[in-house]
């Protein structure tokens, strides 16, 4: 039996929470074309016959601007420490500086790194992978180079048994039936959240937080009261103007997530600048929520 932690790391957009899901074949993590989609670490345990592999999904590596995002990179560096990094890297986009700070935070790591390329199926020229192997080559001794396609499936097996050589032997960390480390009701907030970035532009997304005021499970019926807090008055007539779609497409996926019915209830609130405040921050993070 091998046993072991797998740090999911590389820059925003590369598709690490897509990865995460397909490597669990599940969704655990929400996914949106949009820079730090994910803001906290979120972990989901694959247990196979042979090995127990507890993934990582941590926030893009990107530059600090406020609190939130100090706290999100944060997060990052904790996790560059595990048995096995998968480095993230988006076959689609062109290489920048960015990139090379963010391989630069992945040295610092004492684990073998895999460079995992991501999103070759949309990739019409193949030969390309091999270029992009040899920058980062240049870059890093990268343990291995393992192209993928998330989205697809491409690739994973692969990849899951190139993490598992390099696991430590060990019992499994956790319980055969353990799948994640995140509480229903962030699952919930981060569903929400979810549509609110497939639904809206400009800077609403990014200005968007959701709390869950109130969770009321049943045999046949859950009731949620979520709040919605933006920053400004603006922002909140953008979401009001929204809220039936957005609560709509958040209710039917709930359903779906846990197999009843939901009755949701949304409000939307104007916080200033929320990035910025630490109780406000601690208060929508999910190990708050589970009394951590």
């Amino acid at each position: 039996m091998k046993s072991g932690f797998v740090s999911i790391l590389g820059r925003p957009n590369a598709g690490k929470s897509t990865l995460l899901n397909a490597l669990m074949g599940q969704k655990l993590a929400i996914v949106a074309s949009r820079p730090q989609t994910t803001r906290t670490s979120i972990q989901g345990v694959l247990t196979l016959p042979d090995a127990q592999l507890v993934f990582v999904d941590t926030p893009g590596i990107h530059k600090s601007d406020s609190l939130l995002n100090k706290r999100m990179m944060d997060t990052v560096r904790a996790h560059t420490e595990a048995d096995v990094v998968l480095f993230v890297i988006d076959a689609l986009a062109p290489f920048t500086t960015e990139d090379q700070q963010a391989v630069d935070l992945v040295k610092k790591s004492a684990a073998p790194v895999l460079a995992v390329l991501n999103k070759i199926d949309a990739l019409s020229d193949k030969p390309k992978i091999l270029a992009l192997i040899e920058r980062y080559r240049a870059l890093h001794g990268f343990a291995e180079y393992i192209p993928v396609s998330a989205l697809q499936g491409e690739g994973l097996d692969t990849l899951r048994a190139a993490i598992i050589r390099r696991l430590p032997e060990g019992p499994a960390l956790y319980p055969p039936e353990h799948i994640t480390d995140q509480p229903e009701r962030f699952l919930a907030a981060e569903i929400l959240r979810e549509k609110i970035l497939h639904l809206t532009r400009q800077e609403v997304p990014h200005a968007a937080a959701v709390a869950i005021e109130s969770w009321e499970d049943t045999p046949r019926l859950l009731r949620i009261h979520a709040s919605i807090y933006v920053e400004r008055p603006g922002q909140k007539t953008i979401l009001v103007g929204m809220i039936k779609k957005i609560g709509t497409l958040a209710r039917q996926e709930l359903e779906r997530t846990f197999g009843k019915k939901v009755y949701l209830e949304t409000f939307v609130k104007v916080r200033p600048h929320w990035r910025e405040d630490p109780e406000f921050l601690a208060a929508i993070d999910w190990r708050g929520m589970a009394g951590t």
